[in-house]
């Protein structure tokens, strides 16, 4: 039995309302899916436990549901998803039911939906735990590296969202809001989708000008010396991180590796002085690269 964990390292953050979750949801859970191969996608949402402790309450799916998994509660310290809610760090169990690390409080539950490896991550917004993510398989599986880093980089997109979406609902209406990043959605879409554009038109000139529309929409002044000098790429995943995908997404939308994409990311991290993805778009939008 191995068991991997990946830390968090994500910057304090203010807390999201709970219900702001289910809706942010839907899409994560079916790029989970697509990304690891699992059977089975889901999330719970943190609730009150039964003490002083928290617990975590299953409530979103993508994909079948066979058993009694769909609204099951986790107690605290109980279970993956209580391991997890209490070491706050992404965990991955090749052998759920076998497996030494954890508590087998819920195996029948497990059983009943023939799940056999699972990988799950905190969401964590404001330093608290609002919910975790999960991707399960029904069968064995050996390598589970690369889907504990999906799951883990949909859990920090997620959280990136939710941060957004908290600090402006503090300022502006529900409607507003919703209008508001509908439209930014839009924006950085279009910068990210023209730029990319851009890589596969050979004339200069026609090449230049829709670079020059792309930095227009970002907000920079396209003759001015950058703050930070990027290579073309790395303003293609730049953008593309600004409109909130995950690693797997950018490889797709680019057409470049998984690994690719994350030296990518790594060095944009460097350059941007940022400690983490979300830090790197904020100060990348301080200096008007994106949008």
């Amino acid at each position: 039995m191995i068991v991997v964990t990946r830390g968090t390292g994500n910057p304090p953050k203010r807390g999201a309302p709970q219900n702001d979750l289910g809706r942010h949801l839907r899409r994560p859970l079916e790029r989970l899916r697509r990304h690891t191969g699992a059977s089975l996608a889901f999330a719970g949402r943190v609730v009150p436990g039964s003490s002083d402790e928290h617990a975590i309450e299953l409530s979103y799916f993508d994909g079948d549901v066979v058993g009694p998994l769909r609204g099951a509660r986790l107690d605290h310290g109980h279970g993956l998803g209580g391991r997890v809610l209490t070491n706050r760090r992404s965990t991955a169990l090749h052998n759920y039911v076998e497996s030494p690390l954890i508590t087998h409080t819920y195996d029948a539950i497990i059983r009943a939906e023939r799940l056999y490896s699972i990988v799950a991550a905190p969401i964590i917004v404001g330093r608290k735990q609002i919910g975790v993510l999960y991707a399960a398989r029904r069968s064995h599986h050996d390598q589970l590296g690369d889907s504990l880093d999906i799951v883990t980089d949909e859990a920090r997109a997620l959280e990136q969202q939710l941060t957004v979406s908290e600090v402006l609902g503090g300022l502006r209406s529900d409607r507003d809001e919703l209008e508001l990043a509908a439209w930014r959605s839009r924006v950085q879409d279009s910068h990210a989708k023209l730029r990319g554009l851009a890589d596969t038109v050979d004339d200069p000139s026609v090449r230049a000008q829709m670079l020059e529309i792309a930095a227009q929409l970002a907000g920079e002044a396209p003759h001015d010396e950058p703050a930070v000098r990027l290579t073309a790429r790395e303003q293609d995943v730049l953008g593309l991180l600004g409109a909130g995908l995950t690693n797997p997404a950018i490889a797709d939308r680019l057409g470049i590796g998984l690994h690719t994409v994350k030296g990518h990311v790594k060095s944009l991290l460097v350059k941007l002085d940022a400690s983490s993805r979300f830090e790197a778009v904020v100060n990348a939008r301080r200096v008007r690269l994106i949008p």
